[in-house]
């Protein structure tokens, strides 16, 4: 395992907390059993929290602690250093716009599957209304969808899966305004009863979640779930957390896996930084 585990190392010894678990069909949070990584991979950071013993879990230091809440997902901490960005390939173009790597694509691509899981087993097999956030979180939606169809294949049940689009915009330049603008969508009004996975890329101050919540939660669908690729830590934060959520990161402002900086970046694979040379570059 170490020699390919050793392949992709931080540019420091430090690195992110994992914080990934399974929640039971909506009943308690418990989560997937990890396997030892080598000594310079991510440590394992867990909240203070108390489990029923008949759920022990091995942290990815190989500590046996108890499982933390899932609806974090993979927490990168406030010191994690990131992978340089000569260890990867990504375009030649954005040579000199970015600071470092922040989550490679080959990790993106597997939690995305793991939190496909955690959707089936939790919505239970019914028919679902998928709502995508245009734009960037289209990549993500594809993949997520990809990944609960593949379940349904498998599964002795057909899972019917549609998929609808509405577009918001809450950044200027790398700023979170203050007032979410909606740009086309369907008429919400079609998912009455219906059970809608909301997927969204980022939720960063959380209100622009709230205000889409709010305007389909009038039109009574028969449920509402959110999942978000990434949740940022923000001082500005009014404290909603979506359902499942793929990553937890600093509050940065990042790019790549369709994430943009002014239509910019949505062709890069891996989540990455910008630096302040990239954010003039490209500053509208």
């Amino acid at each position: 395992m170490g020699a390919r585990a050793e392949a992709l190392e931080p540019r420091q010894a430090r690195g992110p907390g994992c914080a990934a678990a399974l929640p039971p069909c909506g009943r308690g949070r418990s989560g997937p059993p990890s396997h030892p990584p080598p000594t310079r991979s991510w440590p394992v950071t867990l909240p203070a929290r108390s489990f029923p013993s008949r759920f022990p879990r091995r942290n990815m230091a190989g500590n046996r602690e108890e499982a933390p809440d899932y609806g974090r997902g993979v927490v990168i901490m406030d010191d994690w250093p990131g992978y340089d960005l000569s260890l990867f390939t990504y375009p030649q173009h954005y040579y000199g716009d970015l600071e470092y790597v922040l989550i490679p694509h080959g990790i993106i691509v597997d939690r995305i599957e793991r939190l496909a899981k955690d959707i089936m087993k939790d919505i239970g097999y019914c028919d679902i209304m998928v709502l995508c956030v245009l734009k960037g979180g289209y990549k993500f939606c594809a993949d997520l969808v990809e990944h609960l169809k593949n379940i349904s294949r498998n599964s002795d049940r057909f899972v019917s899966m549609k998929v609808d689009f509405i577009r918001l915009k809450s950044y200027r330049n790398d700023q979170s305004m203050d007032e979410m603008q909606i740009i086309g969508g369907e008429d919400l009004s079609t998912l009455a009863g219906k059970n809608v996975l909301i997927v969204e890329d980022v939720v960063g101050t959380g209100r622009t979640m709230k205000a889409l919540l709010s305007s389909i939660e009038k039109y009574k669908p028969n449920m509402i779930k959110v999942a978000s690729l990434l949740v940022k830590r923000t001082p500005r934060s009014d404290g909603f957390r979506p359902d499942y959520a793929g990553f937890e990161i600093p509050n940065l402002f990042v790019v790549g896996y369709a994430l943009d900086y002014n239509e910019y970046f949505r062709d890069l694979n891996h989540i990455c930084v910008i630096n302040e040379h990239g954010k003039e570059k490209y500053r509208v």
